[in-house]
């Protein structure tokens, strides 16, 4: 019957409470934020973003907030978000403290990842392959994603974590306009080079080679910046 509540013996439903929902949609944002899918100098409205979820305005504007909180995100207008300009000085900025941060949750995770992440590292490895050579730039910013997080995470540390997300949510978005340059390519022998050394447990290897995937990305984007 319309308007009655869900029933069914046995099964305890706990209604989803409004911190829960806001959750959701800041997680869900920051995803599109993380593997590129909002693209530096386009706009977002806050309508779109909450028919796509299937929710109202109020938990994407609580969302927003905090991304904008996180300089993820800036108001281009009442009712539009969009990817903050990046300056030369913030530019030179998040590539030094990513140059050592990555690294080390990268050494981390040479002595923690096992044979199953390994594996799955080598899933994301081909779909990084496969992507450059289609030329299909949001699968392979996904991909991207993919791989580098699935190192993070083996670090074992939700702390270092949390701090590589809040400087991919500044950069991430910049990662598309690395396309034209052929950093892809390059990305990709680094991200080789950060495979075999996981799967050699060989930290400083790994170490290297995260930094010479941030410095080949940041040479690029200086570049453009001038």
């Amino acid at each position: 019957m319309a308007g009655s509540a869900f029933r069914k013996p046995g099964v305890e439903i706990t209604p989803l409470s409004r911190e829960t929902l806001q959750d959701r949609v800041y997680r869900h944002v920051t995803e599109l934020i993380l593997d590129g899918s909002i693209v530096p100098g386009e706009m977002v409205t806050v309508q779109s973003l909450a028919d796509a979820f299937g929710v109202s305005p109020m938990p994407v504007r609580e969302a927003l907030r905090r991304l904008t909180a996180a300089n993820a995100l800036m108001v281009v207008s009442g009712r539009s978000i969009g990817i903050p300009a990046l300056s030369r000085a913030r530019l030179i900025d998040l590539r030094n403290v990513r140059y050592e941060i990555e690294a080390i949750a990268a050494a981390w995770a040479a002595e923690r990842m096992d044979d199953r992440g390994i594996a799955l590292l080598r899933q994301h490895l081909d779909a990084l392959e496969q992507a450059n050579a289609a030329g299909d730039v949001k699968s392979y910013l996904r991909a991207n994603y993919a791989f580098h997080f699935s190192i993070y995470r083996a670090a074992g540390s939700e702390n270092m974590l949390n701090i590589i997300e809040n400087l991919w949510l500044q950069i991430s978005p910049y990662f598309n306009m690395l396309h034209d340059s052929g950093n892809y390519s390059t990305a990709n022998e680094h991200h080789q080079e950060m495979f075999a050394a996981l799967r050699d447990r060989n930290a400083e290897a790994v170490r290297a080679a995260v930094r010479a995937d941030i410095d080949a990305a940041f040479d690029v984007l200086v570049g453009l910046l001038v």
